[in-house]
């Protein structure tokens, strides 16, 4: 129903404002009486096969969405009906930053797949960590980076600034270091600074009753000998898990009018691309290390093919656009059909 009757109405607008839009709307219909339990009843496959204990975190199923969709918190009770077992907001600033000049985001139709060069666009961590002090039924990721304005040299303290804030209403802790929208960002993928950084953070959970996860998202884009510098830098520094994949800026051959927008391009024509890296990865690591996949994932064939290649947890975004907020029943379902 939504890519017959929906979509085609909702793609006719520009995509941020629609988002925005939608969010509204979601809001509006939660409020309707019963309206929130029968969307839960609907898309909720309650499966013992489905249910996974991951970080010391018990999942009530492998599909989350990804950071960037509900970034500043404000709809997580809602999207938590849809079936999925695990929302992560951000990317989280320690300042409020409106990101890039708009126009900055782009449907790529024909491709079914998203550019954006967002930058970051949040509320902060103040007001975001207040939303968080809520009770949510979901496990919740925070996703976190440094402000526009604070130099390489200084980033350090903004990412420390957001794992305090948000430490205590959070259930795992995500380092943005590879999104291609803030300049410079994608430099601190490097041995010295992830090494500084995971020492400072790790001395702050350790010393807490709790110890939240961390995981650490990268590029597409790192060559081999990069990522294996980052999985050794991973397992010196007690890492709990990697995120693979961020947005790339080396694009396939695209078809849609949009296709020379500078920005990150997620979805169908990222998919190769996160999956060579995922299994690389997995190979590597003899599939000992947690992997979220995440990059292209569209279909549930999409995401058992993440599976079987060694991840662990599978989020969605643009497949989200393209295939309707029902792609988590869709993917839960073949699971366990596969499995029976």
């Amino acid at each position: 129903m939504y890519k017959k009757f929906f979509s085609p109405i909702l793609f006719l607008f520009d995509p941020e404002k629609i988002h925005n839009l939608t969010f509204l709307f979601v809001k509006i219909f939660f409020k309707i009486p019963l309206f929130g339990f029968l969307i839960k009843s609907y898309y909720t496959i309650d499966n013992q096969s489905l249910k996974l204990n991951l970080f010391g975190l018990n999942f009530n199923s492998p599909i989350g969405i990804a950071a960037g969709f509900d970034k500043n918190a404000t709809h997580i009770s809602e999207f938590a009906k849809f079936g999925f077992g695990f929302i992560e907001i951000g990317t989280v600033t320690p300042k409020p930053q409106i990101g890039n000049p708009k126009k900055r985001l782009f449907r790529l139709k024909q491709d079914k797949a998203i550019i954006n060069r967002m930058g970051f666009n949040n509320d902060g961590v103040e007001k975001i960590r207040d939303r968080l002090k809520k009770k949510y039924d979901v496990i919740i990721g925070g996703n976190i980076g440094k402000n526009k304005i604070t130099p390489n040299s200084e980033a350090k303290k903004d990412y420390l600034i957001c794992f305090k804030e948000l430490y205590d209403h959070v259930d795992y802790f995500v380092i943005n270091v590879s999104s291609p929208n803030t300049p410079g960002l994608r430099e601190l993928q490097s041995k010295e600074f992830l090494s500084d950084l995971f020492k400072e953070l790790n001395s702050f959970r350790f010393s807490k009753p709790n110890c939240k996860p961390i995981l650490l998202k990268i590029s597409p884009d790192l060559p081999k000998d990069k990522i294996d510098e980052i999985l050794n830098v991973i397992k010196e520094n007690n890492i709990d898990g990697i995120i693979a994949t961020n947005t790339t800026i080396n694009y396939p051959k695209l078809k849609s009018y949009s296709y020379n927008e500078v920005g990150g391009l997620s979805g169908y024509p990222l998919f190769k691309k996160s999956y060579q890296v995922v299994s690389y990865i997995s190979k590597k690591t003899n599939r000992q290390l947690p992997i979220i996949a995440v990059g292209g994932i569209s279909t549930p064939d999409h995401a058992l093919k993440m599976l079987n290649a060694g991840a662990h947890l599978i989020q969605v975004y643009t497949g989200i656009i393209y295939e309707g907020p029902g792609i988590a029943k869709k993917i839960n379902k073949k699971i366990v059909n596969q499995l029976i």
